[in-house]
């Protein structure tokens, strides 16, 4: 069995949260929803830190976040399909 790149919590979710070191453009990840434990595969469209998110759709500025099936925030500039989400990009809608 193959190690995941990426964690999906739930199926509403459109980001995933890296859980490797050293994720790198290009790389096809093995994204795992904890949820049902099903899997898919996604292309890294950047180098990603662990821990940062990842948009699972093209997310554009305006776009609400969903993480854990909950609302985490708004998107404040555009993430292609395997793109890089973090706070250049996002923001809490608490201010």
């Amino acid at each position: 069995m193959s190690i995941p790149h990426l964690l999906v919590h739930d199926r509403r979710d459109n980001v995933g949260v890296v859980v490797v070191e050293g994720l790198s453009a290009g790389t096809e990840m093995l994204c795992v929803i904890t949820h049902d434990n099903s899997d898919f595969t996604l292309t890294a469209k950047a180098d990603i830190p662990i821990g940062h998110k990842v948009a699972l759709t093209d997310l554009a500025a305006g776009d609400t976040i969903i993480k854990y099936g909950e609302d985490i925030g708004r998107m404040v500039g555009p993430a292609e399909t395997g793109g890089h989400v973090h706070v250049h990009n996002m923001k809490t809608k608490r201010w």
